[in-house]
């Protein structure tokens, strides 16, 4: 099942980005948590980019799994820890990057 959540988020990820103003280069996901190499125009806000990206995914992903989240989320419908992690590439090449995050699943 964690296949069907992975694939699914995948593409919840991927339709959100189709209305927005950025995109993402890359996706991989970890048991936990995920990595994503994101380009976006500089007048977005990281945080106005995650806060979209954990609103929509959580609420597409407990239409499609409802059954199952509801055994681990049992209180309330969420998905997502309140916390992130963001850090820019800085020197590192966007190759490098790119390589680290499909080396995480």
């Amino acid at each position: 099942m964690v296949d069907a959540l992975d694939n699914d988020m995948k593409a919840i990820m991927q339709s959100i980005t189709s209305n927005s103003d950025f995109e993402i280069e890359v996706f991989e996901s970890d048991i936990d948590h995920i990595h994503f190499l994101i380009r976006y125009i500089p007048r977005l806000s990281v945080t106005s980019i995650v806060r979209k990206l954990k609103q929509e995914s959580t609420i597409a992903i407990w239409k499609l799994h409802k059954n199952i989240l509801s055994k681990n989320f049992w209180k309330e419908h969420t998905f997502w820890s309140d916390g992130y992690f963001v850090c820019s590439i800085g020197e590192a090449s966007p190759d490098t990057i790119r390589e680290y995050i499909l080396n995480q699943g």
